[in-house]
């Protein structure tokens, strides 16, 4: 079946109305132009993944303000761009901090910084009220999620163990981090 651009619009329609078969099929038609558009400016791949990633996640979020005059892969390269440029503005401020020879001779003179028993007991609390927000998402989700950040599977990876395609994997987990940070602001 041939995808025409009515075809598309009907994928993008049923996504703001949160269709998730539609974002599916969007993430699957666009990943690889972006992905592909991305690699050539970075040459990087892991930064790479990192902006398309962001990219459909924030296409997704905003998908309601997309203007069908404009076509869908451009409003998508538009973001990507937006997301690397503030990447490299996040990384060109953490490379360049003026300090004067005063903070220059206290970086000398820096205690110990390896974590008190204070520390220990915080990081496990925090750790323990991640888990159980975690535990509130569905079991699809908290899979994903576990893969992912607990065992440090690459999307390949959990692909290959989820016996799912990559395109799925990368939208369920985009998905589980987003209901995730919903759980977590509802908390605070």
């Amino acid at each position: 079946m041939e995808i025409t651009p009515q075809i598309i619009q009907q994928h993008i329609d049923k996504a703001k109305k949160g269709d998730q078969v539609a974002f599916t099929f969007l993430l699957d038609r666009y990943w690889n132009e972006v992905y592909g558009f991305m690699l050539k400016r970075t040459e990087n791949e892991a930064d790479t993944e990192d902006i398309v990633i962001e990219t459909f996640a924030k296409a997704f979020d905003r998908i309601t303000t997309y203007n069908p005059e404009y076509a869908f892969n451009t409003w998508l390269i538009a973001i990507a761009k937006n997301v690397h440029i503030d990447l490299l503005r996040k990384k060109k401020s953490s490379l360049f901090i003026d300090i004067t020879d005063e903070e220059d001779q206290q970086a000398y003179n820096v205690a110990d910084s390896s974590p008190t028993p204070e520390d220990e007991i915080i990081r496990e609390q925090n750790l323990s009220s991640l888990l159980e927000c975690i535990k509130k998402l569905k079991p699809q989700y908290q899979e994903v999620i576990q893969l992912r950040y607990f065992q440090e599977l690459s999307y390949q990876e959990i692909a290959d163990q989820l016996n799912e395609p990559l395109n799925n994997v990368k939208v369920k987990l985009l998905r589980a981090k987003k209901l995730l940070a919903e759980i977590i602001s509802k908390k605070d």
